[in-house]
Order: C-alpha cells, then structure tokens, then sequence
C-alpha cells in the first residue's frame, strides 16, 4: 500500500474521524457530518485518490493561552479528517526515524512531562562529572509558526516523503496559509512576520494581489508536525555536529548544559548561522546563558541545582500570577452563570496537579486558600 493510498483508506479515514471528533462531537458541524458519516468518507476518499481534494476555508479567532495571544485558525471536520488520516499514516511514520530523541513535542509517548524528565536527567548526568558549577543555554525563536517558510517546509517534506501524489496534497494544506500582503511592498520574507498585528491590518487592504509564502496557523494539525520537524536541521547540528550530550528541544524552545561557556556561545553562533538558512529568527531577548548554581527558567518551571546535586524544580511567578488571576475572573464568571461550579473545580485541581509535582507546597496551600476565599469551599 503507497502513500496514497494509506491516506485515502477508507478504515483510516474513519479512525481520523473518531480522533478528530473527540472532544467536539457536542458541535452542530461534527454531528451534521457524522449524520451521514459512510457517504462522507467516501467521498472524501475518492476526492483523494482523484486529485480532487481542495481544503476548505479556515474559521479564524485569537485565544489567550499561558498569557499569550494567538491567531488560530481553525478548519472544518471535513479537513481535519484529512489531515488526521496524513499525520498519523504518512507523515508521522515517515518523519519519526530523522527525528532526535531529545526532541519532545507533539509526538507519542511524548509531550511537556518528558521535556521536563529530560531535562532532570541531564542534569543529573552533568552533576555526576561537573557538579553544579557550569552554564545553561536556553534559546528562543520569535514567531516561530509565523516565520516557517512555505519553499523551504515543502523541500523539507518531499526530500523524506518523495512521493508527487501525497505532496501536491502536502502543498495544499501549507499554501493554505500563504498571506495577503498587497498592503504594502515592503520585503517580509527577511522580517518577522507577526500574525496577531497582520490581524489588525484593514480587510478592504488585502486585495489579493501579493502573497507571503510563509506562516503557519496555530490549530492545525500539520503546523503542529511540521513545528516538531522543521527545526531538524538545527537539532542535528547540535547534537551531532557540536557533540552536545545534554541537549533538549520542545517546539520553539531549546537548551544545552555545558561546563564551557565559551563553548555554548559558538554554539549559539552556530544556531544563529543555520536558523537565518530556513528563516527563522532567535529571539536575542529571551536567549541566555545562565549558571547553573544561579538557577534558569525552562518551560515554565523555575530550577535551581544544588551543591548536593539536588534538583529544586518551583513554579515560576508568572504562572503562580497567572492562576491566581484566572480564578478571579472565574468567581465573576461563576455569578454571571457562564461558567459552572464543578467546570472551575476541575480546571483548578488540574492545575495544581501539576504543580504537586514540583517542589511547590506552599503555593499549592495559598491556591487552595484562595479558592476557598472565592468560593466558599475547601477543594478536595
């Protein structure tokens, strides 16, 4: 069975549906397709193995996630079909094998929890032969999603996929997310592009005229597989190329544990030379070298190694503020009748489950105070 015909299976298409509708098989547009769900498929799969297949328009809206704004765009149940049935028996399997271990998002068996296990046996590694005194380099990109590019993406794919049927599907889905720039003629290919100021940019401006083949939007599934792979190049160049042991990445974000600081900046150099090769730009503001006996911040969680080897892993204060907000508001939602009473016990019970793993007692005790101060109750 080819590629093609792996997408088009009538049996994955059907396991895509199941996965693509959990969570949403409340909305109108899911159960309207699964009313005729045989008839769907089918025509979903003819569309495919046709040539036929054209993704449908995208339903556009900002959320605010861990104190960020983000542009999503969303599609239909049709296309996330598709595009479930591509990820997981094309894309995925073919992908997976160039993929380093360190590299930890959005894959099975994979996710924030094994960045963080990464990261804590690296450093227990690096104790045992430099103890606690060395240097930790975090990078970050600026407007990672928004400054993948469309030709160099699409090269990326068909250099591992090889396959002209799958990727002329491939190139519909990323084209997908070209955007209207006839507003101006200024060269944005070579600056970061920002998608929530493109936003606020006029409608009536945006003629059809010119095109910037570049960004991907947040909520799509293929953004999600082509953020893990598309820095590769990169993560290749520090593991292999530079030798670096105690490497890690998470989408956007990246660290290195070295004992030479000096050695982490001409990596950083290095970095900095392969991602202006696919257009993407660190960002100088959030990139740093720290001592390890001062403590760094990676993924939100703040960690200090002591002299003893003793990793103390607390959550940072913008999370800790941020929680502490969200219930605020969640007291106001909770008179006005937008939000139930068990909907916001199991948001904050879930969000100190995941504090409990860290060295976070006391701020698990002052939420639970909180809590109770807001909503009169102790939470169990």
């Amino acid at each position: 069975m080819n590629n093609l015909e792996k997408l088009a299976d009538p049996n994955n298409l059907m396991e895509a549906f199941k996965r693509a509708s959990n969570g949403s098989d409340w909305k109108a547009s899911v159960q309207k397709y699964e009313i005729n769900l045989l008839k769907n498929i089918r025509k979903t799969q003819l569309d495919l193995l046709n040539g036929d297949y054209k993704q449908g328009e995208f339903l556009e809206f900002e959320l605010n996630e861990r104190g960020h704004n983000r542009r999503i765009k969303a599609l239909g149940i049709a296309d996330r079909v598709v595009q479930r049935s591509f990820c997981d028996n094309v894309l995925i399997p073919t992908l997976e094998k160039y993929l380093v271990y360190d590299n930890g998002a959005s894959q099975k068996n994979k996710g924030v929890d094994f960045c963080r296990r990464r990261l804590d046996t690296h450093l227990r590694k690096y104790y045992r032969l430099y103890g606690n005194e060395g240097y930790f380099l975090h990078i970050d990109f600026r407007k990672f999603f928004d400054n993948i590019r469309h030709e160099e993406l699409l090269e990326a794919f068909r250099s591992k996929l090889g396959d002209d049927e799958v990727m002329a599907i491939m190139e519909e889905m990323v084209r997908s997310f070209r955007v209207d720039i006839s507003y101006t003629d200024d060269d944005l290919m070579n600056q970061v592009f920002n998608s929530m100021e493109y936003a606020k940019i006029p409608s009536e401006q945006k003629t059809g005229k010119r095109y910037l083949e570049k960004s991907l939007g947040i909520g799509s599934q293929i953004s999600q597989v082509a953020g893990v792979f598309f820095p590769t190049k990169i993560d290749t160049y520090c593991k292999v190329v530079r030798g670096c042991k105690y490497f890690g990445r998470y989408m956007d974000d990246i660290y290195i544990i070295h004992h030479d600081k000096e050695f982490l900046r001409s990596v950083l150099d290095g970095v900095r030379e392969q991602s202006a090769e696919i257009g993407l730009f660190i960002n100088e503001k959030k990139t740093q070298i720290f001592k390890l006996s001062h403590g760094f911040t990676f993924l939100k969680v703040k960690y200090n190694l002591t002299d003893t080897g003793k990793i103390i892993k607390r959550p940072s204060r913008d999370n800790i503020t941020r929680q502490r907000r969200k219930m605020k508001k969640f007291r106001k939602l909770l008179e006005e009748g937008a939000l139930s009473r068990e909907d916001i016990r199991g948001e904050v019970k879930s969000w100190l489950g995941s504090m409990e793993k860290l060295n976070a007692y006391r701020t698990c005790q002052n939420i639970r105070e909180l809590y109770k101060g807001l909503f009169g109750e102790e939470l169990n």
